[in-house]
């Protein structure tokens, strides 16, 4: 088994292990602050760039995932949306997905959890990903397991596989990007590319 975090526009590697296949998401497991259960990297003009969720009283201890709520104070929805449309406009794929994306930047979600298993299940059903399980409650990873959580990191083997990214007439490959970058660039072949990943 593996289990994953909760993550907002999964990483390239992320998806690697989802195609895979025996991948638990844990929604139990507490919010760590700065990381990619509301961060994401995609790459931009001037390099790679982090989008952050905003969420509410992220400071509060040993919060589970499945209980943290999303902060709409500030427009992050208009400047994560502005930016991927900037970065990705020129891609080969980004008008084939983006009405199926856009409306993930104007509608609310109560819960982080919500937003990104709702965002999870577009992106694998666009790569033709399976789903992975998602689990309510903290799972303890057993001898043999995978655990890609934040302080665990360990997972099946992962060696980013180039393909042509946006700006890459300018800016070296940036490895593990947002898998949003690969399916933009490579679309229904995304698959292939993170099987030459693994």
């Amino acid at each position: 088994m593996i289990l994953l975090p909760c993550s907002y526009l999964p990483s390239v590697r992320y998806f690697a292990c989802l195609l895979r296949g025996g991948c638990v998401v844990d929604l139990g497991e507490h919010f760590i602050k700065r990381s990619e259960r509301n961060r994401a990297r995609i790459l931009a003009a001037d390099g790679v760039m982090e989008l952050t969720v905003h969420v509410a009283h992220a400071d509060r201890p040993r919060q589970p995932v499945r209980d943290v709520r999303i902060d709409y104070s500030k427009r992050w929805q208009h400047q994560h949306w502005g930016a991927l449309v900037a970065s990705y406009k020129g891609s080969p794929f980004f008008d084939h997905y983006a009405d199926g994306l856009a409306p993930f930047y104007e509608r609310r979600f109560g819960f982080l959890a919500d937003f990104n298993l709702q965002l999870l299940e577009f992106l694998c059903s666009a790569a033709r990903v399976p789903m992975p399980a998602v689990s309510e409650s903290y799972l303890e990873a057993a001898p043999g397991d995978f655990d890609l959580r934040p302080k665990h990191a360990e997972g099946p083997a992962f060696r980013a596989e180039p393909y042509v990214q946006a700006f890459a007439d300018r800016q070296p490959f940036a490895p593990n990007l947002s898998f949003a970058d690969l399916l933009f660039a490579e679309g229904p072949d995304s698959s292939a590319v993170l099987k030459r990943s693994l």
